[in-house]
């Protein structure tokens, strides 16, 4: 069953959250999708000819949470690196049409990381990614570092987004969280394997099952969850928030309770971006005042608009109390 929260309190949330600012650290990432025809094979390879029909851009990695933070009418700084190219002045274009700060993007010597799908009949019939992700070079993370503590003045929450891009080595990890504990700020870290135990003092960590336990290298057991105070441990932080695909979310506290968050969503179109739009809501909403299970419960409900939409996708509030006020009919 869903922990419940008053529609007073769930209101009072998303209204305080419009007057938020959070701190994004993170790899940032432009997405390019070449959509088109295929009606023959190549005579020069056994290949589609892909006819392309129309181009689109969207932020992804760091940029698209910095984007569902804009829609909760929250200020956002992400602070990331883009190359001195084409790709670096497109992702700061866009935020800057989106109503977001661009001022925390760090120019450095390497490309923008793009990720270019070709898509036919809504098939993705090859990937190529242009990036360097090897970790920052010294003056390099000089310069982020400089980048967050020019951002932390306006700060409510701090969020980290790593996707392996080399943004987010241990020297940034422990400044940045340390500024953040002094201004006593909520952190809100998504992790991926590099520095996975690098995040002690983080507020909520929230990766999915599957990495959590690879970087464990144990099963992690929410039933019988005695293992958890070791874990708790070793991550040195207050809450888990595990992604369980269908399942939901679960929320396990450092005192080894643990509750479950069932998902909402009625239809699922596509998961793309739905742990970014989880990640926004959670830092917003907890900059706003809730508590980590409320700012749980609200994340999931987002989550549940999010993967009815096609693609990464951002979600309002206005449509997460739509999808609140369904959820208590239908129950």
């Amino acid at each position: 069953m869903m922990p419940l929260i008053p529609r007073d309190r769930l209101v009072a949330l998303l209204d305080a959250g419009r007057a938020q600012h959070v701190v994004i650290i993170g790899d940032a990432m432009l997405d390019v999708y070449l959509r088109g025809d295929v009606d023959r094979i190549s005579p020069e390879a056994p290949v589609p000819v892909v006819r392309v029909r129309d181009t689109k851009l969207a932020l992804g990695g760091a940029a698209n949470v910095a984007q569902n933070v804009a829609a909760l009418s929250a200020g956002c700084d992400l602070v990331a690196v883009v190359g001195d190219d084409r790709a670096g002045n497109t992702l700061r274009e866009r935020l800057e049409a989106g109503r977001m700060e661009s001022r925390s993007l760090v120019t450095v010597g390497r490309p923008t990381t793009t990720k270019t799908r070709v898509m036919a009949r809504a098939q993705q019939l090859v990937r190529f990614d242009e990036e360097d992700d090897s970790d920052l070079q010294q003056a390099d993370v000089d310069a982020v570092l400089a980048a967050v503590e020019r951002a932390m003045p306006q700060a409510t929450a701090v969020v980290f987004e790593d996707y392996n891009k080399g943004v987010l080595v241990p020297a940034v990890i422990e400044g940045a969280i340390k500024m953040a504990r002094s201004r006593g700020l909520p952190v809100v870290v998504d992790p991926k394997f590099r520095n996975f135990f690098a995040y002690r003092g983080a507020t909520v960590f929230k990766p999915n099952r599957r990495e959590l336990e690879s970087a464990l290298g144990a099963a992690v057991d929410l039933e019988h969850p005695a293992a958890l105070p070791e874990t708790f441990a070793r991550l040195g932080v207050e809450h888990l928030l595990l992604t369980l695909g269908e399942q939901g979310m679960a929320l396990v506290s450092s005192d080894g309770v643990v509750h479950r968050v069932p998902t909402t969503a009625r239809e699922v179109y596509d998961v793309v971006g739905a742990g970014d739009t989880v990640t926004a809501y959670l830092a917003t909403m907890l900059a706003a005042g809730a508590t980590a299970l409320e700012a749980a419960i609200v994340a999931n409900y987002a989550a549940g608009v999010e993967v009815g939409k096609l693609g990464a996708a951002t979600v309002s509030p206005d449509e997460v109390l739509e999808a609140y006020d369904q959820h208590r009919t239908e129950t």
